[in-house]
């Protein structure tokens, strides 16, 4: 409960005395511009990186690095002519994070699941204005918990705070240089070898192999046929090297043991028909999916105290605020007014249902449904990611499936859209709280920050739509070795079992599942409750789950990026500081090129 009274040893009050930055340049016009156009770039970036790897990556550090890098470049022209200041870098990273994020939140699980199950594809504008309303929600969902989380509790929010720390080190140090440079130098040569690998045309002087295969036959059959190969790109070795040791191995372990030794026993049994990535996912999906929705479902049970405090904190949607009494907040000009948050939800609440109904014909019930459950999702999400750092997207996104799967049984768009409002609205109000979080640590002005979050969710909004249209012409590209869609899979298969029933499955498949079921469980109590010795060699449930739902190239790759990046930190000092930055460069230059190929080949200017 917030307490306004004039304590100085009020959090709030000490913030806004000691903090708060008033009168500096934050949310300027060349904020929101460059932060839309960035945020665009990212969201191509991440858009790219989902389909082929199931996972979004880091948006706003990457976005910072960028910004400060083009603001260098001109204020060296003297084409900008005043000096572009960390809040302003920091309300950009805003707009970025709003736009590069639209990939979250099940947007692009749901919508390509949707595809690859029944084909239906929504028309342009509609899915325009159905990714902003969702991203919108969700920013209007974290209002009434922001002080709660952010001001008063000052919850982590590693990500956020990471941001701070670095917009300081660009503004404050010439660590900035070298962290542009990384950058820079990552993405030229993630770019160079993406042209080199992907140009099919009489005038390109070579071509560098697409994959490495492993030098060995399994039942005779070329290792590479089995995708036990090494990708012949960067972006996998960049996205390793953003993750964990553990999680790396464990991707691994994972596609070790279903490509090497499974996917093998069951071709030669004929329950897989042929060798490929394909028809090998079809089937270990299955025991993947459930490890992911076991372990995502169990670690978000082990955090009960957690998910009660978000409980108890809806009381702040229906509790008067303190700043409605006859004291003065101090804080009133600066934090969103509580009357935002019912505000923007009578208005984009009316506007989401209608969505739903026009574009996917769910009933008008089941989206009334979905609005108040999307509040209580956003709640438990921003709660969770302030203390862990992770969106529980891929918890909630099956437990709002199992509502309307009860709901609305047999009706397949039901299930899966309404999965999306809820999932959406949770990861964009933790997405707002994450950059609040460093705005409070810099002395931003939250009101801004919120206004910059709304300019990013229509950017994100106007290039995702296109963009995945381009990349995905038919639901055929999705679950292929070019994009094997590791997340659209898995809620693919869990649509398909909620609907014709787990009968329907071949009986190893069901036997994959209660495997899979067990092995996430087991895995997620040892992460929590093991000694801290040994959960370093724990395998982490979410890459052991994911190396079944995509080629084992891809889980190699990141495994060697995650050795590389380990290696790195065990001998440099700070060396998140080199390796962070050109990572992100491998990434964003090989997915960036892959979508201007994409272009080319669209427009014909390519063969």
């Amino acid at each position: 409960m917030i307490t306004l009274d004039k304590n100085e040893n009020d959090p709030e009050l000490r913030w806004l005395k000691e903090t708060y930055q008033p009168g500096a340049r934050q949310l300027t016009l060349r904020a929101i511009i460059a932060g839309m156009a960035i945020g665009a770039v990212m969201c191509l970036s991440n858009l790219y990186v989902v389909l082929k790897t199931g996972w979004s990556l880091g948006v706003t550090i990457t976005a910072c690095i960028l910004a400060w890098s083009m603001f260098r470049v001109l204020e060296a022209a003297r084409i900008s002519r005043t000096h572009f200041s960390i809040l302003e870098n920091n309300a950009m990273g805003s707009v970025a994070s709003a736009a590069g994020y639209m990939t979250g939140g099940g947007n692009m699980a749901a919508v390509p699941a949707l595809l690859m199950v029944t084909g239906v594809r929504p028309d342009g504008w509609g899915m325009f204005f159905w990714f902003a309303c969702i991203a919108a929600l969700g920013v209007f969902a974290a209002i009434p918990i922001k002080r709660q989380l952010v001001n008063i509790e000052q919850l982590p929010f590693p990500s956020g705070t990471a941001t701070a720390e670095t917009l300081r080190a660009l503004h404050g140090t010439a660590e900035g240089s070298s962290k542009a440079k990384l950058l820079t130098g990552g993405a030229v040569i993630g770019a160079i070898i993406a042209w080199f690998r992907d140009i099919k045309a009489p005038w390109m002087p070579f071509n560098l192999p697409e994959k490495y295969g492993l030098p060995f036959t399994i039942q005779g059959i070329e290792a590479k046929k089995w995708t036990l190969s090494v990708d012949g790109g960067l972006l996998m070795i960049g996205a390793g090297m953003l993750m964990s040791f553990r999680t790396g191995w464990s991707l691994l372990l994972g596609a070790l043991l279903n490509f090497g030794f499974l996917a093998p026993m069951m071709v030669a049994d004929g329950v897989i028909k042929e060798v490929s990535n394909r028809a090998i996912v079809q089937w270990s999906l299955w025991g993947g999916a459930a490890i992911l929705v076991s372990s995502g479902l169990l670690s978000f049970a082990l955090q009960w105290r957690m998910v009660a405090r978000s409980f108890s904190e809806l009381a702040l949607l229906f509790r008067p605020r303190a700043a409605t009494t006859a004291r003065h907040d101090p804080l009133a000009d600066v934090e969103c007014p509580a009357w935002w948050f019912p505000a923007g939800f009578a208005v984009l609440g009316p506007i989401m249902i209608f969505l739903m109904v026009h574009l996917f014909a769910i009933p008008w019930w089941a989206g009334l449904v979905a609005i108040p459950l999307s509040i209580v999702m956003g709640v438990i999400a921003a709660r969770v990611t302030g203390e862990t750092d992770v969106t529980p997207t891929k918890a909630l996104g099956p437990v709002t499936q199992l509502v309307f799967g009860g709901l609305v049984p047999g009706n397949i768009t039901a299930n899966i859209m309404s999965a999306n409002v809820t999932g959406g609205v949770g990861l964009h109000a933790a997405d707002l709280l994450t950059d609040l979080k460093s705005g409070f640590l810099l002395g931003a002005n939250p009101r801004q920050q919120f206004y910059a979050q709304m300019f990013g969710v229509v950017a994100g909004a106007a290039i995702i739509v296109p963009a995945f249209n381009l990349l995905v012409p038919t639901a055929d590209v999705l679950g292929s070795d070019k994009f094997p869609a590791p997340s659209v899979q898995v809620w693919a298969g869990l649509l398909k079992v909620l609907v014709a029933g787990i009968d329907a499955l071949h009986p190893t498949a069901r036997l994959a599942v209660f495997i899979g079921l067990i092995v996430g469980s087991v895995l997620t109590v040892l992460e929590k409750y093991a000694p801290p010795k040994l959960k370093p060699w724990v395998p982490a449930p979410s890459g052991l789950g994911l190396a079944f739902v995509m080629p084992a190239y891809n889980a190699i790759s990141m495994c060697i990026g995650a050795t590389i990046a380990e290696i790195w930190r065990r001998r440099v000092n700070k060396a998140d500081e080199t390796s962070v930055p050109l990572a992100s460069g491998f990434i964003a230059g090989e997915s960036l090129m892959g979508i201007v190929i994409a272009i080319l080949i669209a427009t014909k200017l390519i063969g």
